[in-house]
């Protein structure tokens, strides 16, 4: 009755949601598919009808932004989808490449010959993909072009020298939650996931972890993972934080297995966010870029991690804009619009009710405020909120 009762959703949703001519358009594909027209063939029509045809690729270098995954986290797109945009753009006579670039946090994507090893054992290698995969950020984290931007929370923004020596930038974004900004989409994949390792440094800056000390074990895992030395175990066997060390990168976080080492996000979500937003502007501004949210698997925290937990709402689809901002706003509200499935973290307090309409990431993140990112894009002239959804 759920997957019944989501369908008719998605039709009343769909058929409801025509907006004013002149907000941005975001052209959107459900996952219903059938012998003549699978998947792969309705993001071709999806992609072509929001207009992908209409940017030069003849002899353009094009950079295909992505997340990899991280090992043990099975939420991350399959490389089918990406290995069908570099299909479509070798036909247009463009020479593309698969990119991520290095993460803040100690692990097997912190730096160019490990990250590569991720991506090529998650399907993201040239025999799946016929297609090159290069780091953004180089070797270590450190290559990267500086780019003025002289805004509200950015002075300069730090991102990968593959990524802006591209001609053309796609963005191909799982559409899920996230533990700092709510929900990770466009602006996510292309503010931090564009970041050098320096870049998200300054990202990250505002947020910082905290220990709870009757939870705390003594175990040094924490310890042991932290890049930066920020973090020991004292002699009376509970983990302290050197704050003038402490880059708020939220490894000790991930690592910890006893609820004890947290971060503490309140504002620092909001200004995250918005320095996202600022990022992404930086990243998109000299070149043209389209993007592409694929609202599947839409677990409640980021495939950073080395797992993936249990969707919180069913399945939707596809959504294609050259909008990033209109782009993150429809994926937003569709997934609040949809009914959260039982079993789901945020279900777990709610059992009376499958909270449709209520906002999911809100629920499985309390402290974050995504809206603040997207409101802000708009501030800087990186996108509107106002769309029209368009149904292929």
């Amino acid at each position: 009755m759920l997957i019944t009762a989501w369908l008719n959703w998605q039709k009343s949703y769909l058929f409801s949601n025509t907006r004013k001519m002149s907000s941005s358009k975001v052209y959107f594909t459900d996952l219903r598919a059938k012998p003549s027209q699978n998947l792969l063939k309705k993001l071709d029509n999806l992609v072509v009808r929001a207009g992908i045809d209409t940017i030069d690729f003849s002899k353009k270098i094009v950079a295909i932004k992505i997340h990899f995954g991280e090992p043990g986290n099975l939420s991350y797109l399959r490389p089918n989808y990406a290995a069908r945009i570099v299909r479509m753009l070798k036909a247009k006579d463009a020479t593309p490449f698969l990119t991520d670039c290095n993460t803040l946090y100690s692990g097997r994507r912190s730096n160019a010959p490990s990250h590569l090893e991720v991506a090529f054992e998650n399907g993201y290698n040239p025999l799946s993909t016929d297609c090159p995969v290069i780091i953004g950020d180089g070797i270590r984290g450190n290559d990267c072009s500086e780019i003025k931007l002289d805004m509200e929370y950015c002075s300069t923004a730090k991102i990968g020298s593959a990524i802006t020596a591209s001609d053309v930038l796609i963005s191909m974004n799982h559409f899920k939650g996230h533990e700092m900004t709510g929900f990770g989409g466009a602006l996510k994949n292309l503010g931090m996931g564009c970041a050098s390792v320096g870049g998200k440094l300054f990202l990250h800056s505002g947020a910082s972890p905290e220990i709870s000390e009757e939870n705390c074990t003594g175990c040094r895992v924490c310890e042991k993972f932290c890049a930066h030395d920020a973090i020991a175990v004292g002699k009376d066997k509970i983990a302290h934080i050197d704050y003038t060390k402490c880059v708020g990168c939220g490894q000790c976080v991930a690592v910890c297995q006893y609820d004890s080492a947290r971060v503490v996000w309140q504002s620092s979500s909001e200004i995250v966010c918005k320095r996202i937003a600022e990022y992404s502007w930086a990243v998109v501004k000299d070149r043209p870029s389209f993007h592409i949210n694929f609202m599947m698997n839409i677990s409640p925290d980021c495939d950073c991690w080395g797992y993936n937990d249990y969707p919180l709402v069913p399945d939707i689809g596809i959504a294609a804009s050259f909008d990033p901002v209109a782009l993150d706003k429809a994926c937003a509200d569709m997934v609040m619009a949809a009914p959260a499935l039982p079993g789901s973290r945020i279900r777990h307090d709610h059992s009376n009710s499958d909270l449709t309409g209520q906002d999911k990431f809100k629920l499985a993140h309390p402290d974050t405020f995504w809206q603040a990112g997207l409101e802000h894009g708009v501030k800087i002239g990186l996108g509107r909120m106002d769309y029209e959804l368009v149904t292929v």
